[in-house]
């Protein structure tokens, strides 16, 4: 899952919610620097990330995407799935999209200094873009993919994978709709056993 899903199922708790957005910027070594419920938010992500590849319904997607995407197809999948989350938004949250949005932009500019420096400087560009929201459009989707070619140092073909989900749309979303509520569950779980 990428940053919208991950944000989603922090179920409102702030540091929870910042750990959990903090945990692709750090290493093992600094998860003790930070606060306890920042290191479970940090367990919380790798939880998901973990459950998410291991998953037969997502690895069905991934695979779908093997052919243009090779070995990014786990990654590409991720984005592809803030997609169908944030355009079947209404079935998961009782707030708007953009409500929501602007309060984890709140959140983590309020907790900016204990941001990794990486994500302390994509913050301004995040809130700007608003590419919380804009996971529901295909201009925001497809300037995500574009930004994760120019980051690739191998080849790779991240921006035809929108096509990809055209084409196979209606089978990505059924699967995404399946799946997620498997990871709320287990993600409630996580929280349900940690606080």
């Amino acid at each position: 899952m990428n940053y919208l899903a991950h944000l989603h199922l922090s179920n409102h708790r702030p540091m929870l919610t910042i750990g959990n957005m903090i945990a692709d910027f750090i290493n093992n070594k600094q998860v003790a620097f930070y606060a306890l419920e920042v290191q479970k938010g940090i367990a919380l992500h790798r939880l998901i990330d973990t459950y998410t590849d291991q998953h037969p319904i997502v690895r069905q997607g991934t695979e779908r995407l093997r052919p243009s995407q090779g070995k990014y197809a786990p990654v590409v999948i991720d984005i592809l799935y803030d997609h169908l989350l944030a355009v079947n938004w209404e079935r998961y949250s009782t707030i708007t999209l953009e409500e929501f949005a602007q309060k984890q932009y709140v959140l983590l500019e309020e907790n900016l200094e204990i941001l990794p420096k990486k994500l302390q400087k994509n913050l301004p560009k995040m809130i700007s873009g608003n590419w919380l929201v804009g996971y529901g459009h295909e201009k925001g989707i497809r300037y995500t993919l574009e930004r994760m070619d120019e980051r690739t140092k191998f080849p790779s073909s991240f921006v035809t994978a929108f096509d990809t989900l055209q084409e196979f749309f209606d089978l990505f979303e059924k699967e995404f709709n399946t799946f997620y509520p498997e990871l709320i569950q287990k993600s409630l779980k996580f929280q349900t056993e940690n606080f």
